[in-house]
């Protein structure tokens, strides 16, 4: 692609998501999930492949009735109400609808189909945007109606979004789609905890970004695309398979890395609300996922050959590690520590 395209479509995602973020009135917001929209299409459909063609239409007629349903669900708030405000979506069926409508532009269950196959049709580098800077607008708006949303809708997408994501995930052998479910059941997390504590929401979906742009770009530095060729990564670059195998755990989230603060947190505030089995459950899902991070995590690094694999051994690389990819690994892996200066800052 153009450089200077590549610039105008890169500065548009950040003018639509500052937009979006930014503003108090409907019409503004749904103009910047309008620019965002179509300033990733072109970058999902560069490679002119068919697939990706695919990708980017399915994207589109997604995000087009979601964001229908948003302008649809304003206008019944300010039909009934006369305001045109944020913060202000008082009416219970606008509520519904705008729910439905974030539901299916995040990819939460039962709205979830096109994320992963958007994904696979994707570059690593559009899958990395999609997957993280994408999700901030939708998450923003959750965030300023979340006193007036409905709390039982919300909790059973985000336990069937959980529950899914990491089901779906099982039989996967394809590694973006992977990372797909996995944005599913993480954005379950989210969900759950949106209208009782929206601070939570936001430091989970950071956490999360960070670390999935860890897996992405160590992904995409690698050249892998399928857990058979990932067997064989581990003799190209060492020093990346290790902070891929510890990204990755961190990402399922075990007790001494990153990942482990927004669940336990989570998990935590639930109890507080006496939701107990609510808790208990949403604990139970994360282990499905839980048993795919450790199929990556095995692929990564713990196959030794002789293996099944037809795929060739590759030679090791003299290249240096990205210094982007570095930084990121370690905030990944050893936040933990410090969790109380980061709950201070929230």
């Amino acid at each position: 692609m153009n450089p200077q395209a590549k610039l105008i479509f890169m500065t548009s995602l950040l003018l639509g998501t500052t937009i979006t973020i930014s503003s108090n009135h409907w019409i503004m917001a749904w103009a910047g999930l309008e620019i965002n929209t179509l300033a990733v299409l072109p970058l999902i459909s560069k490679s002119h492949h068919p697939r990706s063609v695919e990708a980017a239409t399915k994207y589109f007629l997604t995000q087009a009735a979601a964001s229908a349903l948003v302008l649809f669900s304003s206008m019944t708030n300010a039909w009934h109400t006369g305001q045109w405000d944020i913060t202000q979506l008082s009416h219970p069926t606008s509520g519904l609808i705008l729910t439905s409508a974030i539901a299916m532009k995040l990819g939460l269950v039962p709205f979830h189909f096109w994320f992963p196959e958007v994904l696979q049709g994707s570059p690593f580098s559009t899958g990395l945007l999609l997957s993280t800077i994408m999700k901030l607008p939708p998450i923003t708006l959750l965030y300023m109606t979340s006193p007036s949303l409905n709390p039982t809708l919300l909790t059973i997408l985000a336990l069937l979004s959980t529950a899914l994501g990491g089901w779906m995930g099982l039989n996967q052998t394809q590694v973006r789609k992977i990372l797909a479910f996995s944005s599913i059941s993480h954005l379950g997390w989210m969900a759950i905890i949106i209208i009782y504590n929206p601070k939570l929401t936001l430091l989970n979906f950071y956490l999360y970004t960070m670390m999935t742009a860890t897996v992405f770009l160590t992904l995409n530095s690698m050249k892998v695309l399928k857990l058979s060729t990932l067997m064989t990564a581990w003799t190209k670059v060492p020093s990346l398979n290790a902070m891929l195998l510890l990204t990755l755990l961190s990402l399922a989230g075990l007790p001494p890395l990153t990942g482990f603060l927004p669940k336990w947190l989570i998990i935590q505030e639930l109890t507080k609300q006496e939701m107990i089995a609510t808790a208990t459950l949403m604990a139970l899902l994360s282990l499905l996922s839980l048993f795919f991070y450790l199929r990556l995590a095995y692929c990564t690094t713990i196959t030794l050959p002789p293996h099944t694999t037809n795929h060739m051994k590759q030679w090791r690389t003299g290249k240096p590690t990205n210094v982007l990819i570095a930084i990121l690994a370690t905030m990944s892996i050893t936040l933990l520590p410090i969790s109380p200066l980061i709950l201070a800052l929230v």
